[in-house]
């Protein structure tokens, strides 16, 4: 008998966790979230979230796609295709300009530093130096980060761009382009160009480098966006996904060989070795700044902002840009001692 009662406790033990699980599925919030680009090393963080469990951790059902540029991301949050996303927060600045229904926000800071740069080749005449870029053609994708703050760089850059012509290029035939000498430069970003040449043929000693934050541009870069609405209705989810991110970056800052493997599951033509090199550059370039290192992963100094949305009001002549407020909530983010380098 008491075999018998231990067996229907055992069932009706299962038979409990079964329904608790199903009510905490049933209870799982859906996010839509849209990276900027593709499965490439930098997108790791977002991944090692959803392979470690740290999304579903926070009650959160997410899946993430691909990109086709960072201002593109602010066009499918907007649309309400997506719920959050990861995009260009200069982008982010325009799209606000004299909006009174502001549609999406920044809530994370992801890129402190921006990627954003002007990649030559030494042999075609263009060097580290901006003024180089004079006498040239570039590669200009229109819907790249980089290209968007063109307006921006030119002007603190003091360059003549009546010696400059811009050509149209989609992003696949950007460093093909500059590889066949069909044009001297390209917009795009350090680490995704740079070593896009190299795949390409092209020698890294004969690559320049013009990082725009080197180069007079003091401004923040790709963000975590998020739909007004959405927050609005879901604070807590949103506050679980940044909660969970910071995990994530927490474990890629500390170990990129691992968090590496969450891109190669995803994407089967890129190999360890180049993804690994590309995750390093844009951790020691844009996620791992001296302010990262002082004020924890997310977060974002308020004169600095403030300068960015001064810099583009003045290069894209904005009639009425939002409020540092508007363009950013940090009221989403984990505390900042949870969300300091481990």
């Amino acid at each position: 008998m008491s075999d018998r009662r231990s067996s229907l406790a055992t069932a009706f033990a299962g038979a409990a966790a079964l329904l608790a699980a199903s009510a905490v599925a049933a209870q799982a919030t859906d996010i839509k979230f849209t990276l900027d680009w593709k499965f490439e090393g930098p997108a790791a963080p977002f991944l090692v979230a959803i392979d470690k469990g740290y999304f579903k951790a926070e009650g959160l059902n997410v899946t993430i796609d691909t990109g086709n540029g960072s201002r593109d991301t602010i066009t499918r949050i907007a649309s309400g295709t997506y719920q959050m996303g990861f995009g260009d927060l200069n982008a982010l600045i325009e799209f606000l300009d004299g909006k009174k229904d502001t549609q999406l926000k920044s809530v994370m800071m992801i890129y402190e530093r921006p990627p954003f740069a002007v990649i030559g080749r030494k042999s075609l005449g263009v060097t580290t130096n901006p003024k180089t870029l004079e006498g040239k053609t570039l590669g200009a994708p229109q819907a790249d980060g980089a290209f968007g703050q063109w307006p921006v760089f030119h002007k603190v850059a003091k360059l003549d761009i009546s010696k400059i012509k811009l050509e149209n290029v989609g992003f696949p035939v950007r460093e093909p382009m500059l590889a066949q000498g069909k044009v001297q430069a390209i917009f795009g970003f350090s680490f995704s160009s740079v070593l896009n040449l190299k795949s390409q043929g092209v020698p890294e000693s004969d690559i320049s480098l013009i990082l725009m934050a080197e180069n007079g541009l003091d401004i923040y870069g790709n963000s975590i966006l998020v739909s007004s609405d959405f927050a609005a209705k879901n604070p807590n989810a949103v506050k679980g996904f940044l909660k969970a991110m910071v995990k994530a970056m927490q474990d890629t800052a500390k170990s990129p060989e691992t968090a590496v493997d969450s891109v190669l599951k995803r994407n089967s033509v890129v190999t360890k070795p180049v993804e690994l090199e590309r995750l390093r550059m844009a951790l020691a370039q844009n996620f791992i700044t001296p302010a990262v290192k002082k004020n924890g992963f997310g977060g974002v100094e308020q004169d600095k902002l403030v300068k960015n949305i001064a810099i583009q009001k003045e290069a894209r002549n904005l009639k009425s840009p939002p409020a540092p407020g508007v363009v950013f909530d940090g009221s989403f983010l984990p505390p900042a001692a949870e969300r300091m380098i481990k």
